[in-house]
């Protein structure tokens, strides 16, 4: 007996050093595993050709190239409808051919915050008083998703989003915990660079600023005397300001910038490459079907939320975020980790108030569109779930393993609709057979492309050619000259026929010059006009205009 509890002893001594040792090396392990594994899977899903399936990617690529390569580079190619920040930290990289061409440029930024968002997943539990095993598990919910790990591999944005927005939510919950300003002051800083990644971010600011606002009147309890009131408003107003300024700071710099570049504020909001345009022709052709249909709008939200997240997995999370709210958790701390949610609310609205379109097959459409948008509350559903292993104690091994079976069939099955939505979906366009044609015979010729980057983005990417080869709408003069007069400046000429949307048709089938071109190819994306060879005596071949303004 002496000896089987020495043994004992032993053990308990030996797995309380393990432990003891995995806490203390636990956010270098989750970085060590996490940057392994994301490596392996860029280049898992580059080699299989699904690194580029995104149109959004190529887009994304491109604006980062024109900023340092083209006829007018500068810090104006970022452009005023997507928001800047995934383009920015681009440039260090995108300059040069391999990091563009491969999407290693934009995936790079997917690839940190992937990491990033295992390291603050686990932390943030820990600040909800987790134990390892909760901490892991939830790290584990949001590694052990298809979705994500395609995401991280690719230019998209929805991983640098998830990482600001969730760094931002726990710092808020820090500074709920502690009351120490500097956590307020960090999580204001990372929910600016949110606002400078997507639009979700500014819902984000005014669902934060509410939560900061509803955090101190908790502090001194809803039951304000007369004499406190003013006291009480004084912190709040305090607070606020000091919160605002930084965190909306980024909205501020958008407006400015669309002003001082474009000559009006909203130029984002409502300019001819704006969503609201976009939106606007859905709806003209019946397809904005949840315009102020709340109902609608709810559920195809949550039926993207169940694709990217799966059934059992959401389940969890809603049981996470009642077992928290329930818990003896302080209720500032809990309001604090409701800044998780987010996205929730913000993805309905958009959809109610129609700036924004999801599309589910067999739903609403007739094939898969944004429904990525889903994977934006797997972070808010990781840390509840975790949460939820960790107070369960007596359910936990059964959740594990009924996650494990259900995340091995996801596996095995290759369930992944992000993936869908970008090899078959709306979100994708295989523009190879016009790319094709002109990396043949445009590459070795001399002479510009003229094409609408609006329309045909993926087509400048795919094609593989250098970016001053092409004319676009931010090419200044050289669009405007080419435009009017195509003749004199393009010797290839790639648009749709006969339609209005696409910016050269609109232009370049009104002018004289025109007549002078023959259509060489016709493609489901795009024909291709190429000028009759007796009028190149008179082409401009090469940049003429220097540095433009």
């Amino acid at each position: 007996m002496p000896n089987f509890t020495l043994s004992l002893s032993i053990q308990k001594h030996t797995l309380s050093n393990i432990q003891n040792w995995i806490e203390r090396n636990a956010l270098s392990l989750i970085v060590f595993v996490l940057t392994i594994l994301s490596i392996l899977l860029f280049l898992f899903y580059y080699l299989n050709g699904l690194g580029l399936a995104y149109n959004d990617a190529r887009s994304h690529l491109d604006i980062g190239r024109r900023v340092v390569e083209g006829l007018k580079p500068g810090i104006a190619q970022l452009g005023s409808v997507w928001l800047p920040l995934p383009h920015v930290l681009m440039i260090p990289t995108i300059w040069i051919d391999i990091f563009w061409h491969s999407g290693l440029s934009g995936a790079l930024v997917s690839m940190v915050s992937f990491v990033s968002m295992g390291v603050i997943i686990y932390l943030f539990l820990k600040s909800l008083g987790a134990g390892l095993l909760g901490r892991f598990f939830g790290v584990i919910v949001f590694v052990a998703n298809l979705n994500i790990l395609y995401l991280q591999s690719t230019a998209m944005t929805e991983l640098l989003l998830m990482a600001t927005m969730t760094i931002g939510c726990y710092y808020l919950l820090l500074w709920a915990k502690k009351e120490e300003v500097l956590y307020l002051i960090k999580s204001a800083f990372f929910i600016m660079l949110s606002t400078l990644t997507r639009y979700d971010g500014w819902f984000l600011f005014l669902f934060a600023a509410l939560l900061v606002a509803v955090k101190v009147l908790i502090k001194h309890g809803f039951k304000i005397s007369l004499g406190q009131l003013k006291e009480v408003y004084q912190e709040t107003e305090g607070k606020l300001i000091l919160f605002s300024t930084l965190a909306g700071f980024g909205i501020a710099l958008w407006f400015l910038w669309n002003l001082v570049i474009f000559k009006d504020p909203l130029y984002f909001a409502f300019g001819p490459f704006s969503a609201r345009t976009q939106q606007a022709q859905l709806e003209a052709a019946g397809e904005l079907h949840t315009k102020y249909n709340i109902v609608l709008s709810t559920v195809l939200y949550l039926y993207a939320l169940i694709y990217n997240s799966y059934a059992f997995t959401v389940i969890l999370g809603l049981f996470g975020l009642i077992a928290l709210w329930f818990s003896k958790i302080k209720t500032e701390i809990k309001v604090a980790a409701m800044a998780l949610l987010a996205p929730l609310f913000f993805n309905v609205l958009a959809l109610f108030l129609g700036h924004s379109v999801l599309f589910i097959q067999g739903i609403s459409g007739n094939t898969w569109f944004n429904v990525r948008y889903g994977i934006m509350l797997l972070p808010a559903i990781a840390v509840f779930t975790g949460f939820l292993v960790d107070k369960l104690k007596n359910l936990r091994w059964t959740f594990i393993g009924l996650f494990a079976f259900t995340t091995f069939f996801a596996f095995s099955s290759g369930d992944s609709v992000a993936i869908d939505d970008a090899r078959v979906g709306s979100s994708q366009k295989n523009v190879t057979e016009v790319s094709g044609w002109l990396s043949r015979n445009a590459k070795d010729r001399t002479g510009f492309i003229l094409i609408s980057a609006a329309s045909h983005d993926a087509i400048i990417f795919s094609s593989g050619l250098p970016m001053k080869k092409f004319i676009h709408e931010g090419t200044g003069a050289y669009w405007e000259s080419a435009t009017t007069a195509p003749d004199r400046w393009a010797r290839w000429i790639v648009m749709r026929t006969h339609d209005d949307n696409d910016l050269v048709w609109k232009d370049v089938s009104r002018s004289e010059g025109f007549k002078k071109y023959i259509l060489v190819d016709s493609y489901p994306f795009a024909d291709i006009y190429e000028l009759d060879e007796k009028y190149l005596g008179d082409l401009n071949t090469g940049p003429t205009f220097g540095k433009q303004k």
